[in-house]
């Protein structure tokens, strides 16, 4: 049996546990999948995050990728991050860049099992702060210069491919191999605050093309994070990575309340499997929830299955149809084939119901397109400190 096989029914552990450790952000990105800019006073304590680390261990999950918000605003982060480390957790974080100072650079060069990953969205400034905003780019330059001079090899630079940077992924690589570091490219997901944008920000059909010839050339050095693998229904050389959606298989999130959702990408009550708080923690809702349990059984595939690229692409990305609005056993709705049903912007379809971001945002109520009970769709936004940069000063 593939290995790929054996993914599908889930593993014991995660073999990738996404951890938003908080919704602050210094930063109000306009494709942000988790609509932060605000804290939410519930976020786990230090202590509690503590006791997850711990869980981790025990299950001997390898790594955590750590995300936010901005993760580095909270006071305890850097404590946590050795406690874990000192607790056989290796941590992947993504940051802005923000406070990545000198001195937070040779400290992180001299302690191991740790990779940090500095987003930017532009190869220049002024496409990076159109999407990012206003002197990010520079923010996030001045921190990788920051890694490299401390010795920090192989730092992650970390982009979400859009309409406006296709034309830059020579710029993009450049600017990794200036830094010896290495350049990851990610999917833009209408999931958060990217589903006001996904219209008017995702790539072109012509531009899909591109992406794909590109890493298809630059093979195994460039990371990819399996964001791509619909992709791979347009020629016979497979991009590197898993061809499969690993939502509650083999990838899950845990947010900053400790909420457990199947997938990063998705952020949806539709998608919600548990808390950390509830009885056995997040070892309980890995190994008997009933939705990652759906999830591990043998999928349909709908109209998929009698695509002959199907077996390339498995049917592309679960959160892009869901928030889409379409159906979660059809085409991707960036099927390279032409098969997805196009969305026209302004249809009615299931909107991310966590909004963290400084400004509220309108909702409609919808139905939503999941199997089983229908439910209406309200969007009061969660308790949230009014305080933007909550911990930055």
């Amino acid at each position: 049996m593939k290995l790929v096989e054996h993914f599908k029914h889930g593993l014991d552990a995660p073999i990738c546990l996404t951890w938003e450790l908080t919704y602050a952000c210094n930063l109000a990105c306009s494709h942000c999948l988790s609509s932060s800019g605000r804290r939410d006073p519930r976020e786990l304590t230090t202590a509690q995050c503590q006791s997850v680390i711990d869980e981790l261990q025990r299950m001997q999950v390898f790594y955590v990728n750590i995300g936010g918000g901005e993760p580095t605003v909270r006071q305890d982060f850097w404590d946590l991050l050795h406690y874990a480390v000192d607790h056989q957790v290796g941590v992947k974080f993504s940051t802005n860049g923000v406070r990545i100072t000198r001195e937070r650079a040779e400290q992180i060069a001299a302690t191991d099992y740790v990779d940090v990953q500095i987003s930017i969205d532009g190869a220049t400034a002024e496409v990076n702060d159109a999407v990012r905003g206003p002197g990010s780019f520079a923010t996030a330059y001045r921190a990788m210069e920051n890694l490299a001079t401390a010795g920090v090899e192989g730092f992650k630079i970390s982009v979400v491919m859009t309409r406006d940077n296709v034309g830059q992924m020579d710029e993009f690589k450049a600017i990794a191999d200036r830094f010896g570091a290495q350049l990851r490219l990610t999917r833009l997901r209408p999931s958060g605050r990217g589903a006001d944008v996904w219209h008017e920000l995702h790539p072109t059909a012509e531009q899909q093309r591109s992406i794909y010839d590109w890493l298809v050339d630059h093979g195994e050095g460039v990371l990819t994070g399996d964001s791509f693998f619909h992709l791979n229904a347009l020629g016979s050389s497979p991009i590197p990575g898993l061809n499969l959606c690993g939502a509650g298989r083999v990838v899950c999130l845990i947010d900053p309340v400790g909420d457990v959702y199947a997938c990063p990408f998705a952020i949806h009550d539709e998608f919600l499997a548990g808390n950390v708080r509830d009885p056995g923690g997040f070892e309980s809702v890995w190994r008997t929830s009933e939705l990652f349990a759906e999830l591990r059984q043998p999928q349909t595939g709908g109209a998929c299955t009698s695509c002959s690229a199907y077996d390339a692409c498995q049917g592309g990305c679960m959160a892009a149809k869901f928030f889409t609005g379409l159906p979660l056993d059809g085409p991707d709705p960036e099927c390279v084939r032409g098969n997805a049903v196009p969305v026209a912007p302004g249809i009615d379809r299931p909107m991310p119901d966590k909004d963290h971001s400084r400004k509220s945002r309108s909702r409609r109520t919808v139905s939503l397109g999941m199997p089983g009970p229908k439910i209406p769709m309200t969007v009061p936004d969660r308790a949230c400190n009014t305080d933007p940069i909550a911990g930055l000063r």
